[in-house]
């Protein structure tokens, strides 16, 4: 299981290894520098209290940018029509995570297809 969290600790997840991570260059994820990580295929949970994030959903609302209340971070973003869910491999406790886990590249400015 991996661990994750924000930096002040009110938002925690745990996820399975996950093959891979994706990092997009739509206007949100590139201004956010995340890496997602995304449920399913992979199987986890976000820990947190029900008020300690801040939901950001934009365009057309299908996912919710959930950002710490205080320090910060953004955690993970959650769909708005269904269950699937995303967390930020960028704030694993354990920062090799980022540097074993194979980083694809995503194209969500312009075609919506992967560019590796």
């Amino acid at each position: 299981m991996i661990t994750g969290s924000c930096h002040c600790g009110a938002v925690r997840y745990e996820i399975t290894r996950p093959k891979g991570a994706t990092a997009c260059n739509c206007s949100i994820c590139r201004r956010l520098a995340a890496l997602w990580v995304y449920a399913p295929p992979v199987k986890g949970r976000v820990i947190a209290e029900p008020d300690a994030t801040i939901a950001y959903a934009w365009g057309d609302k299908e996912l919710a940018f959930h950002t710490c209340k205080t320090c910060g971070a953004t955690t993970h973003w959650a769909s708005l029509i269904d269950d699937r869910f995303a967390v930020n491999l960028r704030l694993a406790d354990d920062p090799d995570i980022v540097a074993t886990t194979r980083v694809r590249h995503f194209d969500g400015a312009d075609s919506w297809t992967f560019l590796d």
